[in-house]
């Protein structure tokens, strides 16, 4: 169902929409009516939104957005534009840090109305992790180059089909016993559809957020132990959890071929939570969803009778108990 929207029939060109944020940031600006341009280096991922789409509302560019033609190819006669590009190999300097600054220049020359960038918890130029100083110097680049852009920096985002929470979900399905890195870090997980609804917000209203930045995070703050276990719990399966030191951490972050880079693991070690004196979602006039509204549902198929494997096990507790 259209959303009445001052952004009905503006030209939102997405960097990034192919990606799993990017997919529900595209039905957030069609569902308010908006024309939305998919620029991608692989456009054709976000095909399955063709549905949701009316005639001639959503169309794709394939782009390069470390060549200027190919960004100002992807916003041509873009009124409002989005950047959602990050990446953990590769140059992210160049990624997501030169070129969403180019990104701004452009559309800031173009007379865009509206500028979000998305950024990071942690984001920070002068950062010895390489994720968290590229994203530093995109903030900085978007905000010397597009001045009311709206800078967002969520925490880790979750959602039904993202790879953090289903990464977990088949290890703990599998394995009986799992080592848990970082295992005091603290998380503010934050659901997709919120931060998309805070990407459409801040772009609606540019004269009450643009020149802001917002850090958003869910309502609790959970450690890596407790989002294992609570998976766990949701699937019904008793698993022994290792907690793992930062120097075995560390060392299994640097191997080859390992799901955890280098990068990641000094993200995780530091946590990623909102200050407290940061702008969030509040300023935004959005209450976010806890992971447990969605937990038991989305685990469903990694339990070992599927639907009907909780309840099974919850009964078994029941009558042990009596």
């Amino acid at each position: 169902m259209a959303i009445t929207s001052p952004l009905s029939d503006a030209l939102v060109t997405i960097f990034g929409g192919s990606g799993f944020i990017g997919n529900y940031v595209a039905q957030a600006m069609l569902a308010r009516g908006a024309r939305v341009r998919i620029a991608s280096r692989n456009p054709h991922q976000a095909w399955p939104l063709k549905p949701l789409a009316n005639l001639g509302q959503l169309h794709f560019a394939h782009c390069d957005i470390t060549k200027e033609d190919s960004l100002k190819a992807a916003l041509h006669e873009a009124t409002h534009v989005i950047n959602l590009v990050g990446a953990f190999d590769g140059d992210l300097t160049e990624l997501m840090g030169e070129a969403p600054g180019q990104m701004a220049a452009i559309a800031k020359a173009n007379g865009a109305k509206g500028f979000v960038h998305l950024s990071a918890i942690g984001a920070d130029a002068s950062s010895d992790i390489h994720y968290a100083r590229g994203k530093g110097i995109g903030e900085e680049r978007v905000r010397a180059a597009f001045p009311e852009a709206t800078i967002l920096r969520p925490s880790i985002v979750f959602g039904k089909d993202d790879d953090f929470l289903n990464m977990f979900g088949g290890l703990i399905e599998k394995l009986p016993v799992l080592p848990v890195f970082g295992p005091d870090a603290e998380l503010q997980l934050v659901y997709v559809d919120d931060v998309a609804e805070a990407v459409a917000v801040a772009l609606e209203d540019p004269s009450a957020h643009g020149g802001h930045t917002y850090e958003l995070g869910g309502p609790e703050v959970l450690t890596m132990m407790q989002i294992n276990e609570r998976i766990a719990a949701s699937q019904g399966r008793k698993r022994r959890f290792i907690a793992m030191s930062d120097g075995m951490s560390g060392l299994f972050a640097s191997l080859p071929g390992t799901p955890m880079s280098r990068d990641q693991w000094e993200l995780l070690k530091v946590g990623s939570v909102v200050a407290p004196d940061a702008r969030g979602f509040a300023e935004l006039g959005i209450a976010p969803k806890p992971l447990g509204l969605f937990l038991d549902k989305w685990m469903t198929r990694y339990r070992r009778l599927g639907r009907f494997g909780l309840e099974n096990e919850r009964a078994k507790e029941r009558d042990a108990a009596a």
